[in-house]
């Protein structure tokens, strides 16, 4: 509690330290978020801070703190609902521990293609889940993200889910995750991201999911001998903004966020598909990396309908009725 309250008062220092600089908008706002700067998100939200401050006519200025600087995604989502930082892009599995509904998104295959992810995200789907944030004191704007996970391990190629048995694999700590793979025959084991390198290298865990970003970026790569490019789950962000400020801006700068949010989101796919291509190019050598066949991909989605089912309740019948539609899934 020591740690959020410190950062929790740098967001606030930040702020008003910002708002001095900045007196002559009409609107301070800071935008939070962990991912390093040279990412395609972190680089979408510099581009989409220059088109608020520009469209805007510098009525809106944003002030974007990339690299965990104001604390972790937690952090960063309890900031923005007492409005010390206005804007976030937290991952939705970590907002599933604030709103079990969100926890949706990372059920297995739920979101089975990009160009499904595409439209269930951008739809009416989507809509319907970023609304269920209304009552946590945040406004969701649209959805971002890093891409599809895949595994990684040291034991074997990975071509089903009995390939899975045994394998100790480092999962983010939320319920679904555990639960999918234990259901897979693996056993999960939560750890903080930035532990896993070590972790693999060590043998303390056997195996991990990650967009292939993220894999490249903490080169995993070094440290694991296969990767399975599964596809399984979208690694999606909701951009949210602290309701009382979302609604203190009149509807012409409203429009304008909702704009910029719109290009950030399309910009940071544009480049994530980019870095995927030069990726797989870069480690080809360094890592077997095993694509699944049709077959097998579908033995795949067969084995994660039950995780879908187990999860209902807490995603509400309504809204995975809606997603599998959207998303042409028949359990």
């Amino acid at each position: 509690m020591n740690k959020i309250f410190v950062k929790m008062a740098a967001a606030a220092v930040v702020a008003l330290s910002f708002g001095a600089t900045a007196s002559a908008a009409q609107f301070n706002f800071t935008f939070a978020h962990v991912l390093m700067e040279d990412t395609p998100n972190a680089k979408a939200a510099v581009k989409f801070a220059q088109e608020v401050e520009e469209k805007s006519g510098g009525r809106i200025k944003i002030n974007v703190r990339p690299a965990a600087q104001l604390g972790g995604d937690v952090e960063i989502i309890e900031q923005v609902q007492m409005n010390l930082v206005q804007i976030g892009i937290p991952p939705t599995a970590t907002l599933g521990n604030f709103e079990p509904r969100l926890q949706i998104l990372d059920l297995p295959f739920i979101l089975p293609t990009y160009d499904t992810m595409v439209q269930v995200l951008d739809g009416a789907a989507g809509r319907q889940i970023l609304d269920t944030l209304d009552n946590h004191s945040m406004y969701g704007v649209n959805f971002w993200g890093a891409g599809f996970r895949n595994i990684t391990n040291n034991t074997r190629p990975i071509k089903s889910t009995a390939d899975l048995k045994g394998i100790r694999m480092r999962v983010m700590q939320a319920p679904i995750l555990i639960t999918q793979y234990k259901a897979w025959g693996a056993q999960p084991t939560a750890m903080a991201f930035t532990e896993v390198y070590n972790g693999l290298q060590q043998g303390v865990v056997h195996g991990q999911e990650n967009p292939l970003a993220n894999i490249a970026t903490m080169r995993f790569y070094e440290v694991q001998k296969y990767m399975t490019l599964t596809n399984h789950a979208y690694h999606g962000y909701a951009a949210v903004v602290n309701k009382d400020a979302w609604n203190s801006l009149p509807k012409d700068l409203q429009q304008v966020m909702i704009e910029a949010f719109n290009n950030g989101r399309d910009y940071a796919r544009q480049l994530t598909l980019e870095d995927e291509k030069n990726i797989l190019e870069r480690i080809k050598g360094q890592i077997e990396i095993y694509q699944l066949t049709d077959a097998e991909r579908l033995a795949f989605v067969r084995d994660s309908l039950a995780i879908h089912k187990e999860f209902e309740k807490v995603v509400t019948p309504q809204l995975l009725k809606t997603v599998h539609a959207a998303a042409g899934i028949k359990p």
